[in-house]
């Protein structure tokens, strides 16, 4: 399972590197013989007016000098970008208060590839990132061609994967490149990618490798996330509960963005995007692999869903897997709940009081 589909975000996780922080954004690394082990996947994702802003990083351990990963996309990125140098620390301080070396990249060959189109390629730190469109055939090829090493499981996610979405990102690592840049081996590239899509979408399944899944997620939106639809309809924190069919899968922290944390984000180098009056959710991934086999949405009223992977990306929300409230279905304020209660209690005292008495 080691040789897997990794985001270099999300792509997480992200997503997501001369990070201290341990790194979204998703997946197993595609290294000879299981020499490089994935640690833990780091992603924020900020998605606006049918824009996603995809930003993720990870990071690693093992022996191997050369290897890289191959992620799936829900559309064609409009940009793809080195990320914030500091923004995953400055997230991770708000919400956690107090053998033989391969050579696994043959040389460059020619970018076409049977029924595949390289759409953008892009250097971030020691990553060559290519941007692909093609059948899951196709990705196959092209990445046999261009000297990734892909065993029957790896082969087998991204026909799967494909029948979602056409588009996939593969990355790897350049360590003379990061010799040159005296980047720190073990860290990513915080890798940001920005998308057009009308709900996000985070690929998790990406994440399992064999092991422990350990990711941080982290969400910017324009109303309070929550687990299910009801906490969401009564404005119930849903701080502290685990999201329906995920494992381990728990929405840790929440709050409206502060006046700091805003200044700190959107001063870091390519982050300009950031808002002011977004709303920022943690949710933390501790699970088996085996039970990470699915991927992520967020409903337009802000409720977390899961669905198995392969699944097309906007179906998530939108059809077949689960069906979804309206998109104008209002949701209350955060803090709803308590005041209903001590409406109740009120109008029941109340009640007791004026309630005629027998003579």
């Amino acid at each position: 399972m080691f040789n897997k589909l990794v985001p270099a975000a999300a792509a997480t996780a992200a997503l997501f590197l001369t990070q201290a922080l341990p790194a979204a954004a998703c997946g197993g690394l595609i290294a000879p013989n299981g020499a490089i082990r994935l640690d833990r996947a780091t992603t924020l994702v900020e998605w606006h007016n049918g824009v996603e802003h995809y930003f993720t990083s990870f990071s690693y351990h093992g022996e191997a000098s050369s290897f890289g990963w191959i992620v799936p996309l829900p559309a064609v990125p409009t940009k793809v970008e080195e990320g914030g140098g500091w923004t995953l620390q400055r997230l991770f301080r708000e919400t956690h208060r107090q053998p033989q070396i391969l050579q696994l990249f043959a040389a460059p060959r020619d970018a076409a590839s049977g029924d595949v189109e390289v759409l953008q390629q892009v250097q971030v730190q020691a990553l060559d990132i290519t941007v692909l469109r093609g059948s899951g055939q196709g990705v196959l090829d092209w990445a046999s061609q261009n000297g990734f090493s892909i065993d029957a499981e790896t082969h087998a996610h991204i026909l799967q994967y494909a029948k979602g979405s056409p588009v996939f990102m593969a990355a790897k690592y350049n360590a003379a490149r990061a010799q040159k840049q005296r980047l720190l081996f073990g860290d990513g590239a915080p890798v940001l990618i920005t998308l057009k899509v009308p709900h996000p979408w985070i690929p998790f399944e990406v994440l399992a490798a064999g092991q422990q899944v350990q990711a941080d997620l982290y969400l910017l939106s324009d109303k309070p996330v929550n687990t299910s639809e009801w906490r969401a309809l009564i404005g119930a924190s849903g701080v502290g509960t685990n999201v329906a069919g995920a494992e381990g899968f728990t929405l840790k922290f929440q709050e409206k963005m502060t006046d700091s944390l805003y200044h700190d984000l959107s001063t870091d180098k390519n982050m300009s995007w950031v808002r002011r009056d977004s709303w920022l959710t943690y949710l933390s991934l501790d699970a088996p692999d085996s039970k990470v086999t699915y991927d992520m949405s967020v409903t337009p009223m802000g409720v977390v869903k899961v669905a198995p992977f392969g699944t097309k990306p906007m179906a998530i929300v939108d059809g077949g897997v689960a069906a979804d409230k309206p998109a104008d279905v209002p949701t209350a304020p955060m803090g709803t709940a308590t005041t209903l209660v001590v409406i109740a209690f009120v109008l029941g005292a109340a009640l007791l009081i004026l309630k005629p008495r027998n003579a």
